[in-house]
């Protein structure tokens, strides 16, 4: 995708990645389903922390695409997972950003989870690795 519209417009607006030196790990109500040491941390004003995992490290089978897309005028368009937690779903606990700006291109098959809001989601490193 071409340059960000937000970045041209809003050049003060900070959209900042960093890739992590650390494991780091996704639980769903005790079960692991993101492990890696591949993981890219963005910070963005007026925005929680968000971890970018790859989707190699992630399990897939737990996650379900659904119809939901957001606009970034500053990293694109995105696409939405809901979570499957045993005997119900987590309506778009996830997104992913398929075809970035090109200011965020090292998020492209990259999934964030909104461990803000669902309070069943927790992101965290882990020591020792």
């Amino acid at each position: 995708m071409g340059k960000s519209p937000g970045h041209r417009k809003m050049p003060d607006h900070k959209v900042e990645e960093q890739r992590l030196r650390e494991r780091m790990q996704v639980e769903l109500e005790g079960r692991v389903i993101a492990d890696s040491e591949d993981v890219i941390l963005v910070r963005e004003d007026e925005n929680p922390d968000r971890y970018y995992f790859p989707r190699s490290d992630i399990s897939m089978d737990l996650m379900e695409r659904s119809t939901s897309t957001s606009k970034c005028p500053f990293k694109g368009e995105a696409h939405y997972y809901s979570l499957n937690a045993g005997d119900r779903q987590l309506e778009d606990a996830a997104w992913t950003y398929e075809d970035p700006y090109e200011e965020h291109s090292a998020l492209k098959d990259r999934v964030a989870f909104y461990d803000d809001k669902i309070r069943e989601i927790e992101v965290r490193p882990i020591s020792g690795a």
